[in-house]
Parts: C-alpha cells; structure tokens; sequence
C-alpha cells in the first residue's frame, strides 16, 4: 500500500490545470486568473480631495489661527463628478467635496471643521501644508502596472479592483466537470421508498456537495449495479466529463467490479490501496487521459478520501496554488489512539482556548457514521500504531474555514 503523501504526490503528479474561459466578473468570484493584467489607466485618474472642505493654495493659509484667520474668497463648489470651471489664483478659494478633483492652481484641502464659512468667504483657523488632505493621481495603481498575476484567486478586493480598472470580463481557469456515480444493489433513489435490503443514496448527494464547495461542477451518473456490464456503461457516460468519481465496489468481494469495469475499458491503474483509516481500498486510474477515483462506499470514508486526494486534485485543474487545506497543532483533551499499520484520519471537534487549539474526538469513528463528519472542525492526523495522552498535540487539518488563521 501507499502511503497518503505518495498517493498525493502520485495523483498530482498527473493531474493538470484545465484550460481558460472568459467570464463576466461577478462570475468570477473565488475563480482563478488565467491572464496577467495590467492597468490601463492611473487610479485615481487625478488628483482628489479626501475631505469636504475648502481646496486652497497652502501658501495662501501662512499664519493662520483661530484668532487670526486667512481669509480667502471663495469663487464656486466642485462636487464630486464635476470640474472646476477656473483655476485657483491668489486669496482665492473652492468648496470641495470628497473625491472631487482637485482645481488647478490649489495643493491642499482644508477640512469643512476647520473654517469659518461666511457668504463667498471663508476663513483658515489654522495652516495647512502643500498635498494636505489630497489623494494624488495614481496613488491606488498607475498606468501599466501589473496589478494581477496569473494564479491569483479572485477575491471581492479583486473583483472591486478589476471594476475599477474598467474590466466587465476576464480570463479565468475552467470548473472541473465531476461525473459522480455511485455503485450498488442496495440503493434506491433519493425519493423511493426504503424495501427489504435498501438503503437511500446518499454518497451522490455528498460527493456532489463536496465537489461544488471545492468549486468543482457535479454531474451525477446515478446509480450502477453491482454488474461488470453497468460499471462499464456509466463509466462510458462519465468521460464526457473532466474526471469521473466513483464510490463503493472498490474493495476485493464478489461484487466489487470497479477494477474490473476501468481494466475492461483500457484504464491505466495507479494505485487501488492506501494506508490509511478509513478509506484503505481507493482506486486512482486514467481513462482517456482524465483522472478516475474509486472511493470507498462507506459515507465517511468517502468524504475523507475525498478531502484528502480529490479536494488537491480538483483544485490544481482550476489553477490555484494553494492546493491543500491548512493545519494547525492541537491539544488533546482525551487520549486518542490509532491502532493498527495505517495512518489515521480521525474526526475532532476544535475550539480556541489561550490562543491555542483544543481537540476532542467528535464520537465514535466508524467509517458508517456520518454524524462525526457533521460535528467535525477537522481531521486529525494520527501516525500508525499510535495513542496520543491527553495534553499531547496532534496535527490537525481544518475543515471549518472560520478557524483558519
């Protein structure tokens, strides 16, 4: 068997970003850049005033106290989106409004607080210095910089930048496609009654949400049986996607034929074992040049396999660097043990105390309990054969993204 690293590192190794797409920019959210852009203009486009008050020539306000104001004459208001019809000449003044460009002739602003307002004058309580309370042309970006690389992940800062510089559209890296099937005689559908023998499949709903919080679109291939010749089939339909996902039948009983079925069709096999709990049987295969997984049917340990190999694997097809899920060290508050030769992927529930994580096992960890990946903050990484004391750290994959940092 592989270990998790060598599984990861094989499976990344084949796996490349998808091409590009060009999409309108609210779609664009949380996607991944495929271009470099540039800036085609400066930002701000001149220079704005970042008060309301009173655009003057510094040198005019020499002196100036509340006992003796400078007095200048004020000659028209400049709101923002308009310009001034004059430059400003000695002993006069504008009113200005924030993010009105600032007149010829002016270098500062004081603010509306700091004057007396009479009719068309006004007075200076104080000096102000030459660029006061003005935001330069380009302070923000300035013609031709490179304001966004390749590979960056849009964020709203982003967005609002790319509006700024007048971008309605923009290159992005395209969405995996995930072809999801799930393989059994026992299930049903969702919204079929329960006979002798079945139960409801809930592994499609799973993986699906998996996949599109991942950022990945899910294609559902519904339900195969536990025949060769239904494998095959659904397997057919699933390369019209950019990687097919499978769980259950991956094991080695009568009626596992995943193997079987991605063999038949001419799939190069990887790997079908990892040393790991839970999700020992995962199968990784190419079939056509796109990337195959067979997870385990267990619901728990086909989201962890999926957290762990699919989540990095769909996340390099859309560009991004960051391919893994950050971790963090925390204190056990129970002593948790990992028997066996396998490395384990244990749920824990985390909280912050003194700065520090606290970790505690979310119940029992049966790979059929789904309710220990609902309480789950995270996954935490236990080597082989291995008890962890009460007070010892563990390493811990954060699931809940509120807990990063």
């Amino acid at each position: 068997m592989l270990t998790v690293a060598e599984a990861q590192a094989l499976i990344l190794k084949e796996i490349s970003p998808l091409g590009s797409e060009k999409v309108n920019l609210l779609s664009a959210l949380g996607r991944v850049l495929a271009e470099d852009v540039a800036s085609t203009r400066d930002i701000p486009p001149w220079d704005n005033s970042s008060m309301d008050g009173y655009a003057v020539r510094a040198q005019d306000t020499r002196g100036a106290t509340k006992e003796r104001p400078a007095r200048l004459a004020v000659i028209g208001e400049i709101p923002a989106g308009r310009v001034a019809s004059r430059p400003v000449g000695p002993g006069e003044a504008y009113r200005i409004m924030t993010g009105a460009p600032m007149p010829e002739g002016a270098d500062a602003v004081i603010p509306v607080e700091e004057v007396l307002a009479e009719q068309d004058k006004v007075g200076c309580l104080r000096e102000v210095a030459s660029k006061e309370f003005v935001r330069p042309l380009g302070e923000d970006v300035r013609r031709g910089d490179l304001v966004l690389s390749r590979g960056t992940c849009l964020t709203p800062a982003a967005i609002g930048l790319l509006a700024s510089l007048g971008r309605a559209s923009v290159e992005v890296y395209q969405r995996p496609r995930v072809a999801i099937l799930s393989t059994g005689d026992e299930l049903v559908e969702i919204e079929e009654r329960l006979g002798p023998g079945k139960i409801t499949d809930s592994n499609t709903y799973t993986l699906a949400a998996q996949v599109r919080a991942a950022g990945g679109v899910p294609v559902s291939l519904g339900i195969a049986r536990d025949t060769l010749e239904s494998l095959i089939e659904r397997f057919r339909w699933g390369l019209t996607a950019d990687c097919v996902l499978s769980s259950a039948g991956v094991s080695v009983g009568d009626h596992d034929h995943v193997r079987d079925a991605l063999e038949h069709l001419g799939a190069r096999l990887r790997f079908w074992k990892v040393a790991m709990r839970p999700g020992k049987a995962l199968t990784f295969a190419l079939l056509g040049g796109k990337p195959v997984f067979g997870l385990p049917g267990n619901p728990v340990s086909s989201m962890v396999t999926f957290e762990v190999f699919l989540r990095p694997a769909l996340r390099k097809m859309m560009g991004h660097a960051e391919l893994f899920r950050p971790r963090a060290r925390a204190l056990v508050e129970h002593p948790i043990s990992n028997p066996g030769g396998r490395e384990g992927y244990l749920r824990v529930s985390l909280r912050r105390e003194g700065g520090r994580y606290h970790a505690r096992l979310t119940g029992e960890q049966g790979s059929s309990i789904l309710r220990s990946m609902l309480l789950a903050d995270g996954l935490a990484v236990i080597p082989p054969d291995t008890t962890v004391p009460a007070g010892d750290e563990v390493d811990v994959i954060l699931l809940d993204q509120s807990l990063e940092g």
